[in-house]
């Protein structure tokens, strides 16, 4: 039998130091204030002394492994979205001392205030982290890539268009001897930020077929979604079934429009951006790869129409529409586990 909860600890998270407000659930009466080091030691050890409770916390880099630790310990952990906590993020008085307590006090009110957020395994966090490291080195080749191309341009000449793994090759053809030179260095790092994105690539094909081959397969058979995709939807949501529908998948990737609506005032807006940034990023791509490159499907139909009823300049903007569609169509695929058809829809109409 689980102990009865009696207080409601805010954790206002910092870097180095996390600042605890202990409030009784019953009478709201501030039991005792604490300051603990944000390292897993301490904070485990004081998770283990503390009676059941309900800990509230806002999302942010610490709050993963903090969360799971309390779970680990047996208390119940709410994660509340940092950015539907205004009470804190606007405060007139903004203090660590003050967060914790606020957090504290919405901890005993309705839960559903705080949006909670869903708090990942250990083993998806870390193939998370693998997931991070290779677009972070993706970065730091197209930033060399870019930086090298605009320096040959300022001397008019134009290195010739070619894929990533390609340029450091064709690059050096293209230069004179003096070029080559100056450039010997960043080509030579180039080539070894490509050949350490290929080891991550490996390793994630290996997670993505021994931990993850179904859900993969099944989120995979549409054109465009390759492994990379694939294992990013999949690592982002982990469980589809806690969504009641795909339209509910899109907007936890942010991937739906955001609402502003007063009165008679309701304007169009852009896409609200919540989630994971890199599996909405990827999916944007494989939308991209649908509308211009992809076969005929009912997917790419409904895009191009959107695209010749929106006019050529918002391309992009069809192309995020057709991502919203495809997040619909993923989570369908994921968890019927039906085949994936792509002219369904022009055969039914047939």
């Amino acid at each position: 039998m689980k102990e009865t909860i009696e207080s409601v600890v805010g954790f206002d998270i910092g870097d180095r130091r996390i600042e605890v407000c202990v409030v009784s659930l019953r009478g709201g009466r501030v039991l005792r204030r604490e300051k603990l080091a944000t390292q897993r030691e301490a904070v485990e050890s004081w998770l283990r002394c503390e009676p059941r409770s309900r800990i509230v916390m806002e999302t942010g880099t610490h709050a993963p492994w903090i969360a799971r630790a309390a779970q680990a310990a047996g208390h119940e952990v709410i994660v509340a979205d940092a950015r539907t906590v205004k009470l804190i993020t606007q405060s007139m008085k903004k203090t660590d001392r003050r967060d914790a307590e606020l957090l504290a006090r919405l901890g005993r009110s309705d839960m559903a205030l705080l949006r909670p957020a869903h708090v990942r395994s250990e083993a998806t966090q870390r193939q998370r982290a693998l997931l991070r490291l290779r677009d972070a080195l993706v970065r730091a080749r197209s930033l060399q890539i870019n930086a090298l191309r605009g320096v040959m341009k300022t001397d008019g000449r134009r290195l010739p268009a070619c894929s990533a793994e390609a340029f450091p090759r064709t690059a050096w053809e293209a230069m004179d001897a003096d070029w080559r030179a100056l450039t010997r260095p960043m080509l030579r790092a180039i080539l070894v930020l490509s050949r350490q994105i290929r080891q991550y690539d490996r390793r994630l094909e290996e997670i993505a077929a021994r931990e993850h081959g179904e859900a993969v397969a099944r989120v995979g058979q549409v054109a465009g979604v390759g492994t990379l995709t694939a294992l990013a939807v999949v690592l982002a949501v982990e469980d589809p079934r806690r969504f009641r529908s795909g339209r509910q998948m899109s907007a936890y990737l942010g991937l739906v429009p955001r609402r502003s609506q007063s009165g008679e005032k309701d304007p169009n807006l852009g896409i609200s951006k919540e989630g994971d940034a890199y599996a909405r990023r990827l999916l944007v791509s494989a939308a991209h790869y649908v509308l211009e490159r992809g076969p005929d499907t009912d997917l790419k139909r409904w895009g191009l129409a959107l695209e010749i009823r929106w006019g050529p300049k918002n391309r992009k903007r069809a192309a995020v529409a057709v991502a919203r569609k495809l997040a619909v169509l993923l989570h369908r695929l994921w968890v019927d586990g039906s085949t994936y058809e792509p002219l369904r829809a022009a055969t039914v109409a047939a």
